[in-house]
């Protein structure tokens, strides 16, 4: 078990944030968490609340109480190309809030949930949250980046029927850099790969992609373990 760490996490109600708050309490880590106001309640006990905008860093700032680690997990619901002009006033500006605010305080690393990058589709959300990341790493805070593509767990199970479609890209040279980057990832291993961001701060800017997102889960393997190498066939 890790020493416990004081974490402040954004977007506390949603598909990951909602998950992620008690498996960090479960722990031993103390939380505080950005909610609108009324929905306090449905944070789990022991967390402290924090009633805010996501979007205003004044309305949190004062409240962030010496935290030393910031989760930002922010943004749109179920992302779609439709959803372009939000990426850039929720995902990327709701990044800038919180990074805002952390400036100041005893944030010392920051934990920021990005997508995996570059992608052929959904251009409008990986651009912004690659320019959430060029502002992270243009701050000098020590920051982790986790880079899904796409996240499998209760109500998000319909991109299973590609799992034949990524074994074949996998073990095609031509594509199999790109299947690894931009493959599915469970919740379990996505909720293990931050809780292991946490508690293993960054020195400076590091990139997490799928293949580390994975191996997260793995009993005995850490985020920043190596992959391990393939034997030849004899």
């Amino acid at each position: 078990m890790a020493a416990p760490r004081r974490v402040f996490v954004t977007g506390a109600n949603g598909y990951l944030g909602s998950r992620l708050v008690p498996a960090l309490l479960a722990r031993g880590h103390r939380v505080a968490a950005l909610v609108r106001p009324g929905r306090e309640s449905a944070l789990p006990a022991g967390c402290r609340p924090v009633t805010g905008n996501a979007l205003d860093p004044a309305s949190f700032q004062d409240a962030i109480g010496g935290a030393d680690t910031l989760v930002h997990l922010v943004g749109v619901a179920h992302p779609g190309p439709a959803k372009a002009a939000a990426f850039r006033s929720v995902d990327l500006a709701s990044l800038q809030a919180a990074l805002a605010a952390a400036r100041g305080t005893g944030v010392k690393h920051f934990v920021y949930l990005s997508v995996a990058q570059p992608a052929p589709v959904m251009g409008a959300y990986t651009a912004a949250r690659a320019a959430g990341e060029a502002e992270l790493r243009a701050s000098g805070l020590a920051t982790t980046c986790l880079r899904p593509w796409y996240v499998l767990g209760p109500g998000h199970r319909w991109p299973l029927v590609l799992l034949p479609l990524y074994w074949l890209a996998e073990r095609l040279p031509a594509t199999r850099e790109a299947a690894r980057r931009l493959g599915l990832v469970s919740l379990e291993q996505m909720l293990a790969a931050l809780v292991a961001a946490v508690e293993n701060p960054a020195g400076a800017m590091r990139i997490v992609e799928v293949p580390a997102i994975r191996r997260a889960a793995e009993p005995g393997r850490s985020l920043l373990a190596p992959a391990a190498k393939r034997r030849p066939p004899r």
